[in-house]
């Protein structure tokens, strides 16, 4: 099967989703834990930014890695393939494509990375992870300005209104809203802006570049960005390193490999519209994993959270191929009427 039918397929696209979702959903908690393995405290924002650098350098590193890996099966599988492939890969060696690759790099990976590891360090992990929803409504607004076919229908809107509601209900359930945003909640709203805006602009990075190729080292040159800046301060080696450590850091990276992978993948073969609903499902992952992994405060309520977002993914993606049942019944119907009318 190929990458198109497989991230098309509806079976394809959810496994693929959720699989993403869960990855990102474990990464709020596993960062938590790794501020206190190391010993990063909340005001430690160098030592932060170091720590991010080191897990998306690793991480870009496994995706060039990886994406080199299968552009050299397809070499060996397909020669006609391999052929377009070679000369895929000549075209994206252009200073214009490095811009490209570096303007992505800025935002899906520096800019949002720079933002969410002070705010989780301000924050509970279930906070970073309710918040972290925002990034649906971020990427579907983005996508309409730039694609005039991205549209606010019916069907969305009230997707997105279930999807609000379950991240609302999670809320109001674990000490209801602050009217009041700190600092912790302002930069995790802004690496959710950036996150919607770095899914979008791969989208489209992607209609010329291969997906893993483009990922990969977006990545590397976000993380080496964030190692840079967060040198600065901290130097290059602020912490003491286990093996325990050194798992979570591992762990971190391929988590980011994968997901964004996936992610930019689904992006690339699938309207924004119909697959930014799965976002929703990040905060529900990130509740239950900080109540497993950091023994933050459980409430039932989550589960309606969950079915509510649940609700909206099957509202976004389900009614348009009931619709076009609908709209093929209707076709037929009026056939049928034309004819006995005859």
């Amino acid at each position: 099967m190929k990458a198109q039918q497989w991230f098309t397929h509806p079976v394809g696209l959810t496994v693929s989703a959720v699989m993403t979702t869960l990855l990102w959903g474990s990464a709020m908690p596993a960062v938590k834990i790794g501020y206190e393995k190391l010993q990063i405290g909340t005001g430690q924002t160098f030592e932060q930014w170091v720590f991010a650098g080191y897990r998306f350098t690793l991480a870009g590193i496994m995706l060039v890695i990886f994406a080199s890996v299968v552009e050299r099966a397809v070499h060996k599988g397909d020669r006609a393939d391999a052929g377009s492939t070679i000369r895929k890969r000549t075209s994206v060696k252009s200073g214009s494509t490095w811009f490209r690759v570096s303007r992505l790099a800025a935002v899906q990976t520096f800019m949002q990375y720079l933002c969410f590891y002070i705010g989780l360090s301000l924050s509970t992990g279930m906070q970073g992870a309710i918040i972290s929803g925002a990034t649906c409504f971020f990427q579907m607004v983005v996508a309409r300005f730039i694609d005039s076919s991205e549209r606010f229908t019916r069907r969305k809107t009230v997707g997105l209104l279930l999807g609000f509601a379950g991240v609302a209900v999670v809320t109001l359930t674990q000490g209801g809203f602050h009217v009041k945003l700190g600092l912790g909640d302002i930069c995790l709203i802004l690496s959710a802006l950036f996150g919607g805006i770095g899914n979008v602009l791969a989208k489209h990075e992607s209609r010329d570049l291969p997906v893993l190729w483009l990922t990969g080292r977006q990545m590397l040159l976000g993380g080496i960005g964030l190692m840079i800046v967060g040198t600065v301060k901290a130097g290059i080696t602020p912490f003491q390193w286990e093996l325990e450590t050194m798992l979570l850091l591992a762990y971190l990276a391929f988590l980011s490999a994968a997901g964004f992978g996936l992610w930019n993948m689904i992006m690339k073969y699938n309207a924004v519209g119909k697959v930014s609903m799965y976002l929703f499902l990040i905060p529900v992952f990130g509740v239950f994993l900080s109540v497993v992994l950091l023994g933050e405060h459980f409430n039932e309520w989550t589960l309606a959270a969950l079915l509510l977002v649940v609700a909206g993914i099957v509202v976004v993606n389900r009614t348009p191929a009931q619709a076009i049942a609908t709209n093929d019944l209707d076709v037929t119907r009026k056939g049928a009427s034309n004819q006995s009318v005859s």
